[in-house]
Parts: C-alpha cells; sequence; structure tokens
C-alpha cells in the first residue's frame, strides 16, 4: 500500500494492530520500530524505546509522518504504573522525539473506550461524547489512554499535526501475545461460566489498520476517530462465537444489576479460591463486562472513507486463527 505522505514511520510493529499496520506498509520504506525489535510485514524492526526522546528523534530522521502503535493492554491493578509510563510518559516523549525529528504529521492510537462506555444500552458513543470518567477512572489501561490522549492532543498545532485513532476491540487473526483476543479464547475453552448483562464494541484488527492510514493520510488535525465495526450484546456475541466454533453458550447469565453482579461473583472468587483454584475471568473484567462498550464510526466513515467487514467474517477468522495455532483445540469450524 502506498500512502501520500512520504515516509512512515511506525512504532510498536510487532504488536497485534502494528503488525497489521506493517503489512498495509510492506511495499513502502517505512520505519519500522518497536520494543525488542523482531519482524513485520516480512522486514526487519528495530528496537527502540519511545520513552527515549533522544532515540525517537534520531530514529524518525527523514520521516514525513508518523503512526504511534505502542502500549499494553492489560486488567491487572499492579500494571498501573507501568500503563501510565508507557501510554502517558511514552506518548510526550515520543511525540517530543518526533517533532524535533521534523516529522509533520501524527497518529495516535489510543481506544473507543476512552469514549464509550455507558450503564444505557441505548447510548451510541460519537467523537463529542463526553468521556465516562466515572467509570474508567477505575480502570488504569482506559485511564491512562485517556491521559495519553490529552497529551497527544497538547502537540497539535503549529504544523505539528496530531490525530487520535480510537479503535474498539480489536478482532480478527495474528494476536499472538493475546492482547485482545484472550476472552475469545476463554469463551472457546469453556472457561467463561456465565454471560455478562453488557454489550461488546468490536473491529477488525485488519480493517483497524487501514483506518490508522486513512486517518493519517485524510484526517484533521486535532481531531479523534472512532473505528468500530459492530456493536452487540454479549448474549449475541457468545452466541455467535457459539455457532462458529461448536462450542456451547454458558448456561448461566449474571445479573443485569451491577451490585448484585459484583456480589455473585465475589461469592464465586471467593468460593472457588477456598478450593484451591483460581477464577479464569478476573474482577475488572467481570465488572467492564456489566457495561456497555457501544460506538460509531460514522465520523471516520464519512470523512475517511472507513469502511469495516461483516463482523461476521471477523469473528469465524478469530476463531479460526486460534484454532490453525493450536491455541485451543477445535471442535467444528463453521461458516455462518
Amino acid at each position: 500500500m502506498e500512502t501520500k505522505l512520504g515516509k512512515v514511520w511506525l512504532a510498536g510493529a510487532t504488536g497485534f494492530l502494528g503488525s497489521h499496520v506493517a503489512e498495509l506498509l510492506r511495499d513502502t520504506d517505512a520505519a519500522l520500530f518497536s520494543q525488542r525489535g523482531g519482524s513485520a510485514g516480512g522486514r526487519a524492526v528495530a528496537p527502540l524505546d519511545i520513552l527515549d526522546s533522544a532515540a525517537v528523534e534520531e530514529s524518525a530522521q527523514g520521516c514525513a509522518s508518523a503512526l504511534l502503535c505502542t502500549g499494553l493492554v492489560s486488567r491487572r491493578p499492579d500494571d498501573a504504573g507501568l500503563l501510565h509510563r508507557l501510554h502517558v510518559e511514552g506518548t510526550r516523549s515520543a511525540l517530543t522525539g518526533l517533532r524535533r525529528a521534523g516529522v509533520r504529521r501524527v497518529v495516535v492510537a489510543s481506544t473507543s473506550g476512552t469514549l464509550a462506555v455507558s450503564t444505557d444500552k441505548k447510548h451510541i458513543a460519537h467523537e463529542e461524547s463526553a468521556a465516562p470518567l466515572e467509570h474508567i477512572a477505575a480502570w488504569p489501561y482506559y485511564r491512562t489512554k485517556y491521559f495519553g490522549e490529552k497529551v497527544a492532543l497538547e502537540f497539535d498545532g503549529s504544523g505539528f499535526e496530531v490525530m487520535i485513532a480510537c479503535p474498539s476491540l480489536l478482532l480478527g487473526p495474528g494476536d499472538v501475545r493475546e492482547s485482545s483476543t484472550g476472552d475469545v479464547r476463554k469463551f472457546l475453552e469453556k472457561a467463561i461460566v456465565a454471560t455478562p448483562a453488557g454489550g461488546i464494541a468490536f473491529v477488525d484488527v485488519r480493517d483497524a489498520a487501514r483506518g490508522m492510514i486513512l486517518c493519517l493520510e485524510k484526517g484533521r488535525p486535532g481531531q479523534r476517530y472512532l473505528l468500530n465495526g459492530a456493536n452487540m450484546p454479549l448474549k449475541s456475541f457468545f452466541a455467535r462465537l457459539s455457532r462458529i466454533s461448536g462450542v456451547p453458550e454458558p448456561v448461566l447469565s449474571m445479573p443485569r444489576n451491577r451490585l448484585i453482579a459484583s456480589t455473585v461473583f465475589d461469592l464465586y472468587d471467593r468460593g472457588l479460591r477456598k478450593l484451591g483454584g483460581t477464577p479464569p475471568v478476573d474482577q475488572q473484567s467481570a465488572e467492564m463486562g456489566q457495561y456497555f462498550w457501544y460506538c460509531s464510526a460514522e465520523k471516520a466513515e464519512r470523512l475517511l472513507g472507513f469502511s469495516p467487514r461483516d463482523p461476521g467474517e471477523t469473528l469465524h477468522d478469530t476463531v479460526q486463527d486460534l484454532f490453525a495455532r493450536k491455541v485451543v483445540a477445535p471442535l467444528e469450524l463453521r461458516r455462518v
């Protein structure tokens, strides 16, 4: 894929999203980087610490535009400090180095969760929605992504253009680190014993990668762009996974009342631990499943030409990839 913005600098090239972006840049002279290096898009990826702004500046010499796909997806409370360093301090350091190197245009990958978390199943978030701080304040990943966005947008202006791409949950093939598809694996392993009462938003990682480049080419400076493929209740989500994989849906359903659901999960957690077991789903994940994460990609579709594929294809390819890589043993894969 050719871009119209000169040589592209890409950090996070070996991650789930970044590797698909790197694949789209296969036929360009893009400069590819990640924390530990490696390979992506059929090319070598150089190691780079984005917390070292001088190293970023040196690495970006001769690049006209940049894509920042770095970060860590974690629901562990103990990772709060690390998430802040990567998502807030790392964003500031990387953009400082890029601006000094003469890069003019940057897209920073964030998440729809900085805008789209609600207790109302009828609420569909858009780019002008108020940040749901009353919810994300308790979740370090989304909280630090929110403050990382604020840092990024502070850099926009004076010829240095910054846009924010906010994909929903990334699904599709190639998530070797299970940064996004871990819950699908748990479903296939029958580790999810009860269906949460909330709703999910997801997008194919291949479409999100394309959306990142569209944002780089056509995005307006200082703007956010939500990249989403589908909104659906978790009950419907699990039903689709069941039809594709042959794995039965959970028999139980969590109560709609979040306080009651939290109490039920806490009792389950304590009981299982007393018996020497470990719950396959952590408390934060169970809590998040009671919310609705619905959002609209209408702005990106209208202004960027973003066009997500059918969600059935995304779910099929996610399951097929997990089976093909032997992450889980297949029962029966069906095209639905």
